[in-house]
């Protein structure tokens, strides 16, 4: 099965004008005009496939994970062993991040301008990702306790979100190596035994962090 690009179509090609906009100027500081220049139409013009900006962002951040989580799917479907699975994840989501750079970006700093029915719908996917690699990591190290996991969940999310603000293909290590060495680092110090029973008990974690990414 071929992964789906996120946006496919009329309503695709808005979708990814609109959020290179979003990538370049931020949500909040572009306008519906701005959009329209990019798009070739008119605010009228847009207002006849969304309703609002807002349902452009949510659109683009949508499809986006939806997008990501189908090529971690693809490439760890078949993964029995939960290592070579959280391999799979790593090597997905970077693939993704080095191919998708503007919906990264947008999707990484402009969340917090969802509100309502639309952020929702974002952070469904987003815990189904979160899920994911918690159970995985559980699997790997059934021992760490609950608040150690949920640590190295967000210890590895932050690895992996903040690739496109830095990943230069000319100049840093192709894709598959950098997978590989973002494994290595993390699996290396997640196995350590060094560290199991010593961390003092914490207390249960508190409420959810928004989102993972």
């Amino acid at each position: 099965m071929k992964t789906q690009e996120p946006f496919d179509g009329r309503m695709g090609q808005i979708l990814r004008k609109a959020c290179a906009v979003f990538a370049a100027k931020g949500y909040h500081h572009a306008s519906v005009r701005d959009i329209g220049a990019a798009t070739g139409l008119s605010p009228a013009g847009l207002y006849y496939y969304f309703r609002s900006k807002e349902e452009l962002l949510f659109l683009i951040q949508d499809h986006c994970l939806e997008a990501l989580l189908q090529q971690i799917l693809e490439e760890t479907e078949a993964e029995a062993c939960p290592e070579d699975r959280l391999r799979g994840i790593i090597r997905a989501h970077i693939k993704f991040c080095t191919g998708h750079w503007e919906e990264m970006k947008v999707l990484a700093h402009d969340f917090e301008a969802l509100s309502g029915e639309p952020r929702r719908n974002v952070l469904r996917r987003m815990h189904a990702y979160k899920s994911l690699v918690d159970r995985t990591l559980e699997e790997i190290r059934p021992q760490r306790n609950r608040a150690e996991l949920r640590a190295s969940t967000f210890a590895l999310f932050g690895m992996l979100n903040w690739v496109h603000t830095w990943y230069r293909p000319e100049r840093d290590l192709p894709v598959d190596c950098l997978a590989e060495h973002f494994s290595h680092l993390f699996l290396r110090g997640f196995l350590s035994r060094g560290m199991e029973g010593s961390l003092i008990p914490p207390r249960e974690p508190g409420p959810a962090v928004p989102a993972p990414l």
